[in-house]
């Protein structure tokens, strides 16, 4: 078997291996924690592989010999109407914990069995049923045909802003449900979301100024940016669940019964001690919240949760997350780490900050990261911690 190395098919050569790794890796952390985000990974990873294959071999020089040449066109290694559906089926198990794969859900993927369909009976009858070569008669393959790479493409962009939206939702619902939620934001998730929609405005904007861009050798940073992203979201999603594994671990807990994956439930599905109390009385509800978070500093606990605050004052979740949305105009989050921001200037100010460094004394009030602590002071105060002992107190 040839393999023309060149610096094109070297570095898709090095994506495609990395991508094969990353997928064994992620469908083992799946069979181990039992995890369906992580079988969705690994089964989103081997089709990126699958897309950039061609390409990979292209530039090794198969698609000019036979008998690679002959067997290439007939493989549907482009599968553009399952990688969208899957990316997104990937976020809905990743963030949304209530998540059921149902018989509705197929729907989402019957496009792509129905291609696959397709390039089955293609070479069924090019092979076996015709005498000649019909269907690849103009020995082009369909995998590039225009009118499937322009379905593929707004596919993926109609999944990509679904899974924007499964994102949003997830990171709207930890900031008002825990007290740490910046820890638990994924950015990397969100932030591979708008590289993706970057490639394919790019990819887009080809697709008007030069319909032939299907042209071999036209696509290759196309295909090296689309390797480096499906590449970032594979290694990222397979730390995330180690991650949780860990936390899991170190807890003592089973990962289906974690922290991690019971905050960023719905606060609807809480179990809670009494029927929803109307919200009518929001003045009383305050001072009585208040006067709670002065009085037994819930807030040094850096794992607060809006249930853990919820037990104690007797009240629905729902209901407490509507009063600091509406009381306060704040989600809980900000709500818990305002309480920690006036507790670490009170420390500055009984001169504590001159025997422990401002870190420890985020640490002690209930913050826990330094990016979250500078980030929340800067916010309430306008201006970061140093600044502030510079500007304010006395040395």
């Amino acid at each position: 078997m040839i393999f023309s190395f060149s610096l094109k098919s070297a570095f898709l050569l090095m994506f495609f291996l990395l991508g094969i790794l990353f997928s064994i890796l992620n469908l083992v952390k799946g069979i181990q924690n039992n995890s369906r985000a992580s079988y969705w990974l690994s089964l989103f990873t081997f089709l990126c592989v699958m897309y950039i294959s061609p390409f990979m071999l292209g530039y090794a020089g198969w698609y000019t010999r036979d008998p690679y040449r002959h067997f290439l066109f007939y493989m549907p290694f482009q599968q553009v109407l399952l990688i969208p559906p899957v990316l997104y089926f990937y976020y809905k198990a990743a963030f949304d914990k209530t998540f059921v794969f149902n018989k509705s859900s197929l729907l989402h993927f019957l496009p792509g069995f129905i291609y696959l369909l397709y390039a089955f009976f293609v070479f069924i009858f090019d092979q076996y049923i015709f005498d000649a070569i019909v269907f690849y008669k103009d020995e082009k393959d369909k995998d590039f045909s225009f009118w499937y790479q322009c379905l593929g493409f707004f596919t993926l962009v109609f999944y990509a802003i679904k899974s924007f939206s499964v994102y949003n939702q997830y990171k709207i619902r930890t900031y008002n449900t825990i007290s740490y939620a910046d820890t638990l934001a994924f950015k990397w998730a969100r932030h591979c979301l708008i590289a993706l929609f970057i490639l394919l405005a790019f990819r887009g904007f080809f697709f008007v100024i030069n319909p032939e861009w299907a042209e071999f050798g036209r696509k290759f940073w196309y295909y090296l940016a689309f390797s480096f992203i499906f590449s970032y979201i594979s290694f990222n999603g397979f730390i995330h669940a180690v991650r949780v594994e860990l936390i899991d671990t170190l807890m003592n807990k089973r990962p289906n019964a974690s922290d991690v994956v019971k905050e960023s439930m719905p606060i609807e599905t809480f179990e809670t001690k009494k029927s929803e109390t109307p919200l009518d009385n929001l003045i009383e509800w305050k001072s009585k919240l208040d006067i709670y978070m002065m009085e037994s500093k819930a807030y040094e606990n850096p794992e607060l949760t809006i249930y853990d605050l919820s037990i104690p004052l007797d009240i629905h979740v729902k209901k407490l997350s509507q009063i600091i949305n509406q009381g306060y105009n704040m989600n809980f989050n900000d709500y818990v780490n305002q309480y920690r921001v006036q507790a670490v200037i009170k420390q500055m100010e009984a001169g504590n900050h001159s025997v422990q460094t401002l870190l420890s004394l985020a640490y002690d009030c209930g913050f826990n990261s330094k990016s979250t602590f500078n980030r929340s002071f800067k916010r309430w105060t306008s201006t970061s911690p140093n600044d502030y002992v510079k500007k304010f107190l006395k040395k």
